[in-house]
């Protein structure tokens, strides 16, 4: 998303999650990433580095996951629960019960609502993250975790497992009444789902095999395969390229979206698994280490930040 597409989007929100124009024009980029066994996330400079607050939450915060740089939703996955803090003041703004195991967020392009992959009752879940509340769930056949939202806001991809033998599509055109349209196949069993900028194609890694797929959305079908490094892979992108990371293997490879040609490969501590692209930066948290590692472009290791004993995932949001 670029700055103008961030703004307009930002002044289109209900009151409760608004910033102002000149809050935007002077917000300090933030990440927030989990502090796992402490109950708390912490709140990062993306600039410096610096670690600038520490939120309190309910026990075990796994994912976090950026409702459009204006809000953080948090999995407690262990606990039923999920957490919405608010990006302006970097405070926990609303606890949301009612699920059995959430896992993984993508945010929906109104900033409204978020789906949340609730791997214990195999659903999908629609909240409302501005009310604090759930408005829908859509079964979706299997213990849903990673997923991916197509750029127009239209339909999820889902990996029903950490090592799934199927990926679910499901349409959230209506929000407050998702559908599961189908089910595919992966060629190896699925762990993360990724749709490419522009929405073409969708990256799928693997969870038992260094391998990628790299599907076209309204076919299904595989267009090609790409070697990785050690299952599972995790990927997000900019620009033209795709970053995946292996957290067993402690890699982060740099990928051309053209033809899957590898561009550089850095390393990286062991068990940084999630990966997210902020503001052109490419950040990931080890669950091992417990560090926040932030990237540039290409793939340069910028800054490495220890954050807490073990760190889970990371996101971004804009602070005031």
């Amino acid at each position: 998303m670029d700055r103008r597409q961030f703004l307009a989007g930002a002044l289109s929100l209900p009151v409760a999650l608004r910033l102002s124009p000149e809050a935007l024009a002077g917000g300090t980029p933030i990440a927030l990433v989990t502090a796992d066994t402490q109950a708390r996330v912490a709140a990062v400079e993306l600039a410096t580095g610096k670690i600038v607050r520490w939120i309190p939450t309910l026990p075990g915060p796994r994912s976090v996951e950026s409702v459009s740089g204006i809000a953080g939703v948090v999995c407690h996955t262990a606990h039923g629960a999920v957490s919405v803090i608010d990006g302006p003041t970097l405070r926990v703004r609303h606890v949301v019960r009612g699920f059995d195991e959430p896992r993984y967020t993508a945010s929906s392009p109104n900033y409204r609502y978020a789906f949340v992959t609730d791997s214990g009752r195999h659903e999908v879940v629609t909240v409302d993250v501005v009310r604090g509340r759930v408005v829908a769930r859509v079964a979706v056949g299997g213990p849903a975790r990673h997923l991916s939202l197509d750029p127009r806001g239209r339909i999820l991809w889902v990996s029903l497992g950490s090592k799934a033998d199927a990926v679910a599509i499901v349409d959230v055109s209506r929000p407050a009444a998702p559908k599961l349209l189908h089910r595919l196949r992966p060629p190896f069993l699925s762990h993360d789902v990724g749709f490419a900028p522009g929405g073409r194609h969708v990256w799928v890694s693997s969870g038992d095999r260094g391998s990628l797929a790299v599907y076209d959305r309204r076919s299904g079908k595989v267009l090609r395969r790409l070697p990785a490094d050690a299952p599972p892979q995790h990927v997000t992108f900019f620009g033209g390229n795709a970053y995946v990371a292996s957290g067993d293997d402690g890699t982060l490879r740099v990928q051309s979206l053209k033809d899957g040609r590898i561009l550089r490969t850095t390393r990286i501590p062991f068990g940084s698994y999630n990966v997210q692209e902020a503001f052109g930066s490419i950040i990931t948290p080890s669950l091992e280490r417990g560090t926040l590692c932030v990237l540039d472009r290409h793939g340069r290791l910028v800054r490495r930040v220890q954050v807490a004993p073990s760190s889970h995932d990371a996101c971004f949001v804009m602070s005031a």
